[in-house]
């Protein structure tokens, strides 16, 4: 448990300094908003490229963690519109309670996998990464938009502008194209990654909003409970018990099921007039309790 909490230490640390360093108004607010926008449209799509670009891919892994990915987040879906259906939530809210359940913190994911399983760990983070990240855009859109005002060009044209989405695309196919990296643009691309992990943690406490607590107490220990225990469980009753996948896929997927939502869910949710103030409590909790079940949940894979 000692190593764990060693691993774990360094990002913990790095979202309470950017908490810190944004509440105490050490750094001007124009600097994080900035940050955010250098993160996600350079740095963390550079990351994603070169993983995705330079992985020894095996079919075989991708096809199992199709599966994996597909039942577990189809589950999710499926119990989310049956409670909806149950209690007439309309999609301001039932928009915020899927991202709390479906969407994950992406640099927390990079930072937790790195630490633990290094490179093996990380081909399969970025596959996970490269088939969630245009899913959960899309359900999200769904999730919040009102059925007669769904339009799915207007969808579509979001999707193909998200540079993650992008970023995992072109590495994909850069990979199955058996092309290889100039050395020197890899070292930048590397260089470039390494700046995307400190600098998204820091973002990511940031933006934590904790005066945000009492806009509905009850949904936001749900949500909570469920993204963080619930969702891991499933995923590690779906590795074991219906694909059987190996130890490391189990370990990685399992982490990446217990990942607090992203941050970014709070911008979407605000465009699309979703319920915002319950999102960033649900976001800013969901990221405060994670410093306890992340490593309950690693003790309990490892």
């Amino acid at each position: 448990m000692s190593q764990i909490f060693i691993s774990l230490f360094p990002l913990l640390a790095l979202i309470l300094g950017g908490y810190l360093l944004h509440h105490k108004k050490i750094l001007a607010d124009g600097f994080w908003s900035g940050a955010e926008k250098l993160n996600y449209y350079i740095l963390f799509p550079a990351m994603l490229f070169s993983q995705l670009a330079t992985a020894n891919i095996d079919f075989a892994l991708v096809q199992s963690l199709m599966l994996v990915l597909g039942l577990v987040f189809g589950i999710a879906c499926i119990a989310l519109y049956l409670i909806r259906a149950l209690y007439h939530t309309p999609s301001a809210r039932f928009g915020v309670y899927m991202q709390s359940v479906v969407r994950f913190n992406t640099y927390i994911a990079l930072a937790v996998v790195a630490a633990l399983f290094q490179q093996p760990g990380m081909t399969i983070l970025a596959i996970c990464l490269a088939m969630s990240i245009p899913a959960v855009n899309i359900v999200s859109v769904v999730a919040l938009t009102d059925p007669e005002q769904m339009s799915f060009i207007a969808i579509f044209k979001a999707l193909i502008k998200n540079p993650l989405i992008l970023s995992c695309l072109i590495g994909a196919l850069f990979n199955a194209s058996g092309l290889s990296l100039w050395v020197g643009l890899n070292h930048l691309l590397h260089q470039l990654a390494i700046c995307s992990l400190p600098l998204g943690l820091l973002c990511v406490g940031a933006a934590l909003q904790f005066d945000q607590f009492k806009a509905a107490l009850w949904p936001l220990f749900i949500n909570t409970f469920a993204r963080l225990l619930i969702m891991p469980a499933l995923a590690w009753l779906v590795c074991i018990y219906v694909f059987d996948v190996s130890l490391l896929v189990m370990q990685v997927v399992v982490i990446f099921f217990a990942l607090p939502t992203a941050s970014a869910a709070y911008i979407l949710t605000k465009v699309l007039n979703g319920d915002s103030q319950l999102m960033a409590a649900v976001i800013s909790l969901q990221t405060l309790c994670v410093a306890f079940t992340l490593p309950l949940v690693i003790w309990w894979v490892i």
